[in-house]
């Protein structure tokens, strides 16, 4: 019980640094390129998006989501296009409630995000223990760049954020590769830091690369009403964005965690 208590606690605490971090980084980089793209939304006749929720960020909702630092349930943090209805005249469908605009917004950003950075940093905790821990700052950095190439860097080579108005492929087809990469990467980058073998490195370097071989799920058309220049700037404000996450959740997560246990090898023999 006190491992299980000492991993949520740590969790919980890079979580919400991480998170907060995070949401203010978003409040300046991203939403404001978000705003901009709404704009061009609105001026092709504000077609409907589908918009998930993302467990572990960090995606949120229609613009906010494409924020977060990537997850199963939007990938990257994309919004799909759907197409629009057949009738131009037809009135716009009530999309339901969303927050406003201003600190309500923000607001349910920094929860969501945080959220997302407990979910994120259990994950990093758990599987740190079973190579030892994360000893100190500098480990957690290693960590987090690590987290930041699964989760991130490689799912973003074949699906790369999306602003309001994009294009994109069908989203189960996206979730499914999304996730087959993140587990590909992972056990491939797994394979490289702890065993020490050219066989099982061949293997691993293959792991890494065979989602992009396959290719991720791509939509019919890529037109969109979105300057390059726009989502180019996107893409890498979501980039830093997340990247920052990472290594400030490693950091946390290495600080805290050499603190709580003290004089103790691993989480299993410190004391709440």
């Amino acid at each position: 019980m006190n491992l299980f208590r000492n991993v949520v606690f740590i969790a919980a605490i890079a979580g919400l640094v991480a998170g907060v971090v995070l949401a203010c980084m978003q409040a300046y980089a991203t939403v404001p390129l978000i705003l901009k793209a709404e704009v061009y939304e609105q001026a092709e006749g504000g077609h409907s998006h589908d918009h998930a929720a993302a467990p572990a960020a960090p995606a949120n909702a229609a613009s906010d989501n494409a924020m977060s630092p990537a997850a199963p349930a939007a990938p990257n943090a994309m919004s799909a296009a759907t197409p629009a209805p057949a009738a131009a005249a037809a009135p716009a469908e009530d999309e339901g409630w969303a927050p406003a605009d201003g600190f309500e917004r923000f607001a349910f950003n920094v929860v969501s995000n945080v959220v997302t950075g407990i979910g994120f940093a259990l994950i990093l905790v758990a599987v740190s223990e079973f190579a030892g821990g994360i000893g100190n700052w500098r480990q957690g950095v290693f960590w987090g760049l690590a987290g930041f190439a699964i989760f991130t860097l490689a799912p973003g080579l074949g699906l790369p954020p999306e602003l309001p108005a994009m294009p994109a492929a069908d989203l189960t087809q996206r979730q499914i590769w999304w996730v087959a990469t993140v587990v590909a990467t992972a056990i491939g980058l797994g394979l490289i830091a702890f065993r020490k073998s050219l066989p099982l490195a061949i293997l691993a370097v293959a792991l890494i690369v065979a989602p992009h071989i396959v290719g991720a799920p791509q939509p019919d058309s890529f037109e969109t009403p979105i300057p390059e220049g726009l989502h180019h700037q996107f893409v890498v404000a979501v980039t830093l964005t997340n990247l920052v996450f990472w290594l400030v959740l490693g950091a946390i997560v290495g600080v805290v965690r050499g603190r709580f246990t003290g004089t103790a090898t691993s989480l299993r023999d410190s004391f709440a």
